[in-house]
């Protein structure tokens, strides 16, 4: 993957930390600009001169497809238009230092559900050795699914964890100091029958004076052991040493106390499963970790929070804390500032050869989040990411007392409200959206500190991708973030461009269809194919080419086509995210399945089998006429004949994907 670590600790850069734009952006800029104009230009000539008027049933859906593609292709070159590469010390090596003392509390959230606990083990036991203070880290299983095997397997862990060398010696520590709280207690008890008797003689003599020297010897012990001034009376003395004893015993009793709670935090692996009372909703994974943080159970400063099968980097967290504080020279001090959430990328330790499922995300987990925080507008992804807890409680009691004030019924669900938004089953970025429209920010860390387990079957796929398009479309049509108060005019566009591109699948729809309608009909969407036609579109789609080229620049090339692939291919599963959504059909989070769910999937893609059969038809047609003598207008029939070698091989991609098996060990 591309985001590989971008700092090398040998690197030195003065202070703590810097950013820059990304490399060739300024190249980017110029290319973008002249995009923008000759995509213009085109589409001007088409609206002007081009549409077919006796077929335009065809011609109007095919000049709003390209109308679609010209503003996401505006909104994408907008994205990309300030990418910031970010580089920071580890917490351990900033200037000034912070003492170890100072570092925050940390509680790492792993979200589970229906995942097989060795998985989900492998996930929580390095979150465990993470290189980072013991009594300042937890691990809490969130078990969605409460399985008494999960369950089992984390309290196994828990003792494992707790019989480490690290772990004993913060216990004999412990231990230690308790125990001598323990023996002052105790001395603290055998002064108490003296003070009790000097008491009683107190009361019973007729006067202290009668024999002073030997009640003071009674006191002595007292007074040297509470340090009390000789210069008071006798009476005084007692009330004195009296109230200490009180306020010791107290004192040390709570300490005692602390210490033997100490003692019981020292169990850094947890348990959690929420509660499901029947006939309400309960949201899936936004309140699996909405009920952890009001839950009572987790308290730390900051959240890591990580899927069942992303395996974090021992140095995950010194990398990414340094950015919630901020030094302050005119105080000397290091002070919290307004950044949400840290969001890394995120990448898969299983991706076969060839990567056929489209898993490797490094346009996105790069250039676009890199494009979004420059605009202060990364998207959080739900996991490999750090959260203030302050931001998200604060946001998600906001959230509830506007839900409450529309509904007084929804006091029941105060114990969900957390911050993670359960508005759509795209949570993660929703949550994102919420936090910058109450003024907190957000940060993108390009480094690889994670790695998970994809999808490697079709079906899981194809699940995967379908939620996450209904969910961002649902947060479009709840939450609508051109009209969100609290967002600047660029995150609104940084969000909305996302929401938009879910829509590309009827645009990409149109443009597969008119070959073959023109192969079998020979119907023109386009009024005439000649020197003009080309003079307009050719210098369009060689500088979009050459623009998407210099922002893709040390991306794989393989890596590039598959994505592009992908982008085209899935225009059904696209159009059926769209229609699921403003139809009202019920949607419910599904967990994409952690094993391989094997066989072969072409069921799943009978659209575009069905598009890439009449295509070949259509082609294998008009060379039968050429052949024959009967084909009109050759130059129109090639123009069309290449497009649709275009669309084959990028349709292919997924047809090979659900026929892809993996290689036998055999």
């Amino acid at each position: 993957m591309a985001s590989v670590s971008i700092l090398n600790d040998a690197i030195k850069f003065p202070g703590n930390s810097r950013s820059s734009l990304k490399k060739r952006t300024l190249l980017f800029r110029y290319l973008a600009e002249i995009n923008l104009i000759f995509g213009a230009w085109y589409l001007h000539w088409r609206i002007s001169n081009s549409i077919n008027f006796d077929a335009l049933w065809l011609s109007v859906p095919l000049l709003l497809a390209e109308i679609y593609s010209y503003f996401g292709g505006v909104m994408f070159v907008i994205g990309l238009w300030r990418p910031l590469v970010r580089q920071i010390k580890s917490l351990d090596k900033l200037i000034p230092a912070i003492p170890i003392s100072d570092w925050p509390t940390v509680d790492v959230f792993v979200t589970c559900y229906n995942e097989p606990p060795e998985i989900v083990e492998a996930t929580a036991r390095e979150a465990l050795g993470m290189d980072y203070p013991t009594i300042k880290l937890r691990v809490y299983i969130l078990d969605d699914g409460n399985s008494p095997e999960m369950r089992t397997m984390s309290e196994r862990l828990c003792i494992e964890d707790l019989q480490s060398p690290l772990l004993q010696y913060e216990a004999n520590r412990i231990d230690a100091e308790r125990s001598t709280l323990l023996e002052r207690l105790e001395e603290l008890n055998n002064l108490q029958p003296d003070l009790q008797a000097a008491e009683q003689w107190l009361q019973t003599s007729s006067s202290a004076a009668d024999n002073p020297m030997k009640f003071l010897n009674s006191l002595r012990q007292f007074i040297l052991w509470l340090n009390l001034p000789e210069k008071s009376s006798i009476s005084n003395k007692i009330n004195t040493i009296q109230e200490r004893l009180t306020t010791e015993r107290h004192l040390l009793e709570s300490a005692i106390y602390q210490k033997e709670l100490e003692l019981v935090e020292l169990a850094r692996l947890r348990y959690i499963a929420r509660p499901k009372e029947p006939g309400i909703q309960h949201h899936a994974k936004a309140d699996n970790l909405n009920y952890a943080i009001f839950s009572g159970e987790t308290v730390g400063d900051f959240i890591l929070t990580l899927d069942a099968d992303h395996i974090p980097k021992p140095h995950f967290l010194k990398r990414v804390l340094p950015y919630f504080s901020t030094y302050n020279f005119s105080t000397g001090k290091y002070e919290t500032n307004k950044i949400a959430f840290v969001q890394t990328p995120e990448d898969f330790y299983n991706i076969p050869s060839g990567d056929p499922f489209d898993h490797r995300a490094s346009l996105f987990y790069g250039l676009l989040q890199q494009g979004k925080d420059g605009m202060n507008a990364a998207f959080y992804t739900g996991t490999n990411a750090v959260l203030r807890r302050e931001a998200l409680i604060s946001v998600g009691l906001q959230y509830f007392a506007d839900e409450y004030a529309k509904d007084v019924q929804r006091l029941d669900e105060f114990e969900l409200i957390g911050g993670v938004s359960s508005n759509s089953i795209t949570e993660d970025m929703n949550t994102a959206m919420r936090l910058h429209c109450a003024g907190w920010k957000s940060v993108y860390h390009n480094e690889l500190l994670a790695e998970g387990l994809a999808p490697d079957d079709l079906s899981s796929t194809l699940k995967q991708k379908l939620r996450w398009a209904q969910g961002t479309i649902q947060v479009l049509v709840r939450e609508n973030p051109l009209t969100k108060a609290g967002l600047s005019f660029w995150q609104k566009l940084q969000y909305f461009q996302t929401m938009y591109s879910y829509f590309s699948g009827f645009a990409t729809f149109v443009f597969i269809l008119c070959p073959i309608i023109y192969f079998f009909t020979g119907i023109v969407p386009v009024k005439i194919y000649d020197l003009d036609f080309a003079i307009h579109f050719f210098p369009a789609f060689i500088i979009n080419r050459l623009t998407f080229l210099a922002a893709t620049w040390g991306i794989s090339a393989r890596e590039i086509w598959r994505s592009e692939q992908y982008a085209i291919a899935l225009f059904p599963l696209l159009m059926q995210a769209v229609w699921s959504v403003f139809s009202g059909q019920p949607i419910k989070f599904q967990v994409t399945p952690k094993q391989r769910q094997s066989g072969i999937y072409l069921r799943l893609i009978w659209p575009q089998l069905v598009v890439f059969v009449l295509t070949i038809l259509g082609i294998v047609w008009s060379l039968y006429r050429f052949a024959t003598g009967t084909l009109n207008t050759p130059w129109v029939y090639l123009l069309n004949g290449a497009w649709s070698i275009y669309n084959l091989s990028l349709i292919w991609a997924i047809i090979h994907a659900s026929i892809w098996q993996p290689k036998s060990n055999s």
